[in-house]
């Protein structure tokens, strides 16, 4: 028998049209602690494909720092936007695993973020309105035999894959009414001088700050550890090679950098003052 396959492709989606049956291939995310030498990743990727064939599976990063719960957070604060807005992400970096810490769906109108409830979605929780909390606790949307090692392959890949399918996510459990929500410093402002942090450092060394861009309007000054810069510099080539600058990088944040360098390397007072 003749097969026709039609591929439609919109903003959000793509369909495959088989013998009458429409299939929608969604994007699943993953964003670990795993590393890349073991096979827990694809694990993962295997129970997923193995509910979903047609899934579209992205790897995000395995490569946030082990138990490292905030800069998860903000790693997926800084790509989710960048999604169609029916993704699923999946996020599993989960020192509790296995205790009585509650696996979790988040739904918004920004995607469908799977995980545990650590505080691993606390940007998200933040900056999005009309959110849906689930605890995952139906055994029908979870493999046979759950590991307390192992919820990434038990819990949430299973749950990712059937959502994936158009499972609507009140079917996997309860509504969490308290989510863990981690408590993200915010920068201060007295007499004209804005008081911040180093929240998040890259692999090359970039020191990203609290302090959004749109705060900093109007200052100039900025004084982290024994050194002080006088502006705020539009690319990494406004000074010579090996010198600090301060810029806005694309996470919308002011972030202290080398030209070249490692500002990790040379700043180790992570607290800064900004002025006018």
């Amino acid at each position: 028998m003749t097969y026709i396959w039609v591929i439609l492709i919109s903003n959000h989606f793509i369909t495959t049209r088989i013998k009458g049956q429409t299939q929608v291939k969604r994007i699943i995310t993953l964003t670990t602690d795993f590393g890349l030498d073991d096979h827990y990743i694809g694990v993962m990727k295997g129970v997923i494909l193995g509910i979903n064939s047609d899934a579209v599976i992205t790897d995000i990063t395995h490569g946030i720092p082990k138990y490292d719960i905030f800069k998860a957070a903000f790693t997926v604060r800084n790509f989710y936007k960048y999604f169609p807005k029916d993704s699923i992400h999946i996020v599993v970096i989960d020192p509790e695993v296995g205790s009585e810490r509650k696996p979790i769906v988040v739904e918004s109108e920004q995607g469908v973020f799977i995980g545990p409830d650590n505080g691993v979605f606390s940007f998200i929780l933040e900056e999005n309105k009309g959110i849906s909390i689930i605890e995952i606790t139906n055994p029908k949307y979870m493999l046979s035999d759950v590991s307390n090692t192992f919820h990434g392959r038990d819990i949430f890949a299973p749950a990712a894959a059937h959502i994936s399918l158009g499972l609507e996510v009140t079917e996997l459990g309860e509504n969490v009414k308290s989510p863990i929500s981690l408590e993200i410093n915010k920068p201060q402002v007295h007499d004209n001088e804005i008081s911040g942090e180093v929240i998040y450092e890259d692999s090359f060394g970039n020191l990203i700050t609290n302090i959004p861009r749109d705060l900093i309007e109007g200052y100039s000054k900025i004084q982290i550890d024994e050194f002080i810069i006088d502006s705020v510099a539009s690319s990494y080539q406004d000074v010579e090679k090996g010198e600090v600058l301060a810029i806005i990088g694309s996470s919308g944040f002011l972030e202290i950098s080398v030209n070249h360098g490692s500002a990790s390397d040379l700043i180790k007072d992570r607290r800064l003052r900004v002025s006018k």
